[in-house]
């Protein structure tokens, strides 16, 4: 009902209980209630108007979301449009048809998109299969024998599921793809009785190879042992894959005779780390027993130990790799720190540094003399601040004195 507008607004009731509705076209009646209040009647006929008003709503809400049809919307909009014009109801008729009546111009702006949709499908499917038939003629020529066929099934499934064009286009296009896919399947089905004949010459090279490899599993010359193994695989690489019931019995035959040779290897290897392990311990107690003399106090007696040191040294054999640095870093200590001994011993005893050591000592005392009578006069005069920094002076070559003297008495030696 209008709003503002009151159900009195569009209808009336007469004396006798008949009940009117005012329409554009004038007034009609639409039913009676006779001996009930005017209120009443009237309400009962309003109530009727709101359950068509309440048809209309919906019908515009379908409308507008499209859950109709074009056609379907129409025929409805004629099917309620004739119920509201001969509607026993009271309300604002008029305003009921003139919403029916705007939804006509809007089905139409439906029905236009619709039409612009399926175009739209169309061409996107147009576009979609003309890429089907491209990607399907690449595949035909190339060589994916494995995801071409997986691609091809996909490409088929999708095809299905596009609508279908106008029939020349439609049957032109199908024709490319159709043929892309049986050029595709012939070349792949020559490809794959090429590859049987191929695995079958690849499992008479692998029967060999393994014949070789069981051959070299008792040998003990490591290096070229290995070296013909590792030749061996090159060529197992290089056969191809053979038949896939006989490939997994031919290559376990293989790897069984390497893992029986390098079985041999690693035990040899194993003897061979022990003696390395043993003659590393050993060398550690030689570095422990001469890095006893350090720091050196006996130079000739450090070089006497060293030398004979090196001597029980170069009687031991290898060590583990990873010892070989630490291990001569530690002997080349002990032998820097013998060489600098000597070399300090050396300058200890060395005349003409402890002369100049003894000349410096000297002259720094002078200095100190003389500043401290300066300090002595500065203190007579009443000169407070000269006599401080004539001390200060002192006090500073006291200091120079002391590492100087410490430097003439390493002399003594």
């Amino acid at each position: 009902m209008s709003e503002g507008a009151g159900p009195a607004a569009f209808g009336r009731v007469a004396p006798d209980g008949t009940v009117y509705v005012r329409t554009s076209a004038g007034e009609r009646s639409v039913g009676q209630v006779p001996d009930v209040p005017a209120e009443d009647a009237l309400a009962f006929f309003t109530r009727r108007f709101e359950a068509l008003e309440l048809e209309v709503s919906l019908l515009e809400t379908r409308i507008a979301s499209q859950t109709l049809s074009p056609d379907d919307a129409l025929s409805s909009i004629k099917t309620v449009r004739a119920a509201v014009a001969q509607a026993n109801a009271v309300g604002d008729l008029d305003s009921l048809l003139s919403r029916l009546d705007a939804l006509v111009p809007v089905i139409a702006e439906h029905r236009a998109e619709r039409r612009a949709e399926r175009a739209r499908q169309s061409q996107e499917a147009r576009e979609a299969k003309e890429r089907f038939v491209l990607e399907a003629e690449r595949l035909a020529a190339g060589n994916d024998w494995r995801g071409g066929v997986n691609r091809f099934r996909v490409l088929l499934e999708e095809w299905k599921s596009l609508p279908r064009l106008d029939r020349a286009t439609d049957d032109e296009l199908w024709h490319r793809f159709s043929s892309a896919r049986t050029t595709y399947t012939r070349r792949r089905k020559a490809q794959f009785a090429q590859q049987a004949e191929q695995r079958e010459n690849a499992r008479a090279m692998k029967e060999k190879l393994v014949a070789e490899a069981e051959e070299l599993a008792n040998s003990t010359d490591w290096t070229a042992v290995t070296n013909a193994y590792r030749e061996l695989m090159t060529r197992w690489r290089a056969a191809g894959p053979a038949p896939r019931e006989v490939d997994d019995l031919l290559w376990k035959r293989f790897r069984a005779a390497q893992d029986t040779l390098f079985a041999a290897k690693q035990a040899a290897q194993s003897a061979q780390d022990s003696e390395f392990r043993r003659n590393l311990l050993a060398k550690e107690a030689l570095l422990a027993e001469g890095e006893q003399l350090l720091p050196i106090s006996n130079v000739p007696a450090a070089k006497a130990a060293y030398r004979s040191l090196l001597e029980r040294w170069n009687t031991l054999g290898k060590v583990p790799r990873e010892s070989i640095r630490p291990l001569e870093n530690r002997l080349r200590a002990i032998e820097k720190a013998i060489s600098e001994a000597e070399h300090e011993r050396w300058r200890r005893n060395n005349p003409e540094a402890r002369a100049r050591a003894e000349d410096t000592a000297a002259k720094l005392e002078a200095q100190i003399d003389a500043l401290e009578q300066k300090a002595a006069r500065a203190r007579a005069q009443g000169d407070d601040g000269a006599a401080r920094e004539a001390a200060a002076s002192a006090a500073t070559y006291r200091e120079w004195l002391a590492q100087a003297q410490r430097a003439a008495s390493d002399f003594g030696g």
